[in-house]
């Protein structure tokens, strides 16, 4: 058997954005629950949807769907999120007028009552995130981020029906 060599470039040299972006998420989800949003009983996840939902509810109906497609997430996990947010009573699922298979999501009296702490606690989450970056540089993080994600979203298209060659 031919021992196979790894291909490595100089590790000071070489910036690594999957792991840098991985460290920098973990360090969120851990400032973010300092935040007191263990208190609310929400998940990290749970307080970004939560929020969603309460954004843009305001404006049209919200639906299962549109959670996965804003967090780029599979309808199992969604399907989960929701259950447990409507368990803890933050949400209410109805069914739509038009297809009964279609649920909307509505935030409950007790979401309501808890949105300007979900607000507070993701603006000084996002100050931190912030501090010391000027507003150039901040656009254009946000930019490449978006880039990034958009190019893995592609990658995942292009998988699929390829998934079966994996499990």
């Amino acid at each position: 058997m031919e021992k196979k060599e790894l291909i490595q470039g100089d590790p000071k040299k070489e910036e690594d954005a999957g792991r840098i972006i991985n460290i920098v998420s973990h360090q969120l989800k851990r400032t973010i629950f300092c935040y007191a949003w263990k208190d609310c009983g929400l998940t990290t996840m749970q307080n970004r949807v939560l929020h969603y939902i309460l954004a843009k509810s305001l404006e049209n109906p919200v639906y299962q769907k549109d959670i996965e497609k804003e967090f780029r997430v599979s309808k199992s996990t969604v399907t989960e999120i929701l259950q447990l947010m409507e368990k803890n009573g933050f949400i209410d699922r109805k069914s739509s007028k038009r297809d009964g298979r279609m649920k909307r999501i509505m935030p409950t009296e007790k979401a309501i009552t808890i949105q300007k702490e979900v607000m507070e606690n993701i603006r000084t989450v996002e100050e931190k995130l912030r501090a010391g970056v000027n507003e150039e540089d901040y656009r254009t993080c946000l930019k490449v981020l978006k880039k990034m994600s958009e190019n893995l979203a592609e990658e995942k298209d292009h998988m699929k029906g390829r998934e079966e060659m994996y499990e």
